[in-house]
């Protein structure tokens, strides 16, 4: 097999392992679930399935991924040669994913041209849908494509191509010692002068007032252990992939608090600049937040901008810097999810880095054409809520009960205790074995319910079926396709071998 890249440095390892997790959901989503699901309140299911499922697991995957230095399938595959479709399953997952995140960092970069001159109007719902997506009349209507939001999609793609190319320690660890401090950079300058507005107070009011009687509420930790599964880059391939590339001697366990945590204060401190800004725009308009208040694309691109327009000075500036969050968020996030792609099929079929790059840079794009149609969005929608709902929540379902109850969880626990500093006890081993596979099942079928009963955004069960249920078949086919054509003489030989640990 090709030798296998390696970080840098422990930073290196990090500063990618955080830009992974941190991506647009944590600008977006997070501060929206958290405000409707008890606001302070919130952070308590959400801390708790932080330690009891997502650092657990990042854990376990880092250490599996050290341990046997291969890409997810090859992990899976050594452990027994049929669970490499779960590899495959996880990777084809990531490309589901990318093909469409590209999109949204693509908007993203012709808002922030757009923030300089206030382009979108006063009516940006309208100029959103209307006059920048050209919107059709529904999933089924494709119309033609876009070509503003195509130049930027190029050049999306362009720029993980680049980076990605430059391999593990030039590229991904390059881009992100840059793409990460700037993030920061710009994060803290919109939250600075997110606090400093007139109203934004009773925006953080509405972020932070715990509502304890939320705590009762099962749907409430549902949503907790939801946005740690969203946004933690877990059970779909990444962290295996990235930790693979670490030196012998590492700190397994220091590495995945340091990431759970950096990832968690991340969100917290886009809710307060997301709820100072939009507690700026209630008091501007007369009305509360829960009024202005959302969540998603429609906050990125609808309330934002109309929330930039109203503020005193610098509208142009603080817009752009806004926007910028959202591309380097994105990126750090991208080159993860592509890397998952590159890497299992690199190591697979013995092949160069850079034609399977090139071989997957060019499907992908093709693929995402249909992101820039005018029924773009509303497939983007359909897509991404599947491919998070249901696709992830399965694949985490299976890995945990392949990694605990039948390979050797206790042997994993003190694999990851022997070269850590800080350790942990057989709390973990309880936490993947019983906890959360249980609350998985528990997300899995109540989200099942609410969407084939009550439907999800308005779609007819037509669109969903067919864009969101096909997206899972095609996945899980590709997946059992790919798993069963053979690699490489080394790639097998490899597997063969199986995992002693």
């Amino acid at each position: 097999m090709s030798k296998r890249g390696q970080w840098g440095s422990r930073m290196g390892f990090i500063l990618a392992a955080i830009g992974s997790a941190i991506g647009l959901g944590n600008i977006w989503r997070f501060p929206y679930v958290a405000a409707s699901n008890g606001g302070g309140a919130f952070l308590i299911p959400y801390l708790f399935a932080l330690l009891t499922a997502g650092i657990p697991i990042l854990i376990l995957e880092f250490s599996l991924g050290h341990k046997v230095r291969t890409s997810t399938p090859g992990i899976f595959g050594k452990i027994k040669r049929p669970f490499e479709a779960l590899g495959w399953f996880q990777t084809m997952i990531s490309f589901g994913i990318m093909v469409y995140y590209v999109a949204i960092i693509g908007w993203s970069m012709n808002y922030f041209v757009y923030a300089f001159t206030s382009k979108w109007g006063i009516e940006t719902k309208d100029f959103f849908f209307n006059k920048f997506l050209q919107v059709s009349e529904g999933p089924f209507t494709l119309g033609g494509l876009n070509k503003v939001t195509l130049i930027t999609l190029v050049l999306a793609w362009l720029i993980n191509y680049i980076i990605l190319r430059g391999g593990v320690k030039a590229g991904i660890e390059k881009a992100n010692k840059i793409f990460m401090p700037l993030l920061i950079i710009c994060l803290i300058t919109v939250m600075v002068r997110g606090v400093t507005l007139e109203g934004a107070a009773q925006g953080l009011d509405y972020f932070f007032k715990p509502d304890f009687s939320k705590l009762l509420d099962l749907k409430v930790w549902i949503a907790a252990y939801g946005q740690i599964f969203y946004s933690l880059s877990i059970c779909f391939g990444i962290m295996m992939t990235y930790s693979s590339y670490l030196p012998d001697d590492t700190d397994i366990v220091n590495n995945a608090f340091i990431t759970g945590l950096g990832n968690c204060s991340f969100s917290i401190m886009s809710g307060i600049a997301v709820f100072s800004v939009l507690g700026y725009m209630a008091a501007q308009q007369g009305v509360s937040v829960s009024e202005v208040a959302t969540g998603g694309i429609g906050l990125a691109f609808i309330v934002f901008p109309k929330a930039i327009n109203a503020l005193p000075g610098f509208n142009g500036i603080f817009g752009a810097i806004f926007f910028l969050c959202l591309i380097f968020a994105g990126l750090s996030s991208s080159m993860s999810i592509m890397e998952v792609v590159v890497s299992g099929t690199a190591d697979k079929f013995n092949a160069s880095r850079t034609k399977v790059l090139t071989i997957a840079t060019v499907i992908g794009f093709v693929i995402s054409l249909i992101f820039v149609s005018g029924a773009g969005i509303y497939i983007l929608d359909i897509v991404d809520h599947f491919i998070n709902t249901y696709c992830i929540a399965i694949s985490g379902l299976i890995e945990l009960l392949v990694l605990t109850w039948y390979f050797n969880i206790e042997g994993t626990r003190k694999y990851a205790n022997k070269l850590s500093d800080f350790t942990v006890g057989t709390w973990w081993n309880k936490t993947l074995i019983y906890m959360t596979p249980i609350l998985l099942s528990m997300m899995f079928l109540f989200n099942t319910y609410i969407d084939f009963t009550k439907g999800y955004e308005g779609y007819p069960i037509k669109a969903l079926l067919v864009i969101g249920g096909g997206t899972v078949v095609i996945i899980s086919i590709a997946a059992l396709i790919i798993a069963n054509i053979n690699g490489s003489k080394e790639y097998q030989r490899m597997i063969s071998e199986g995992v002693d640990i």
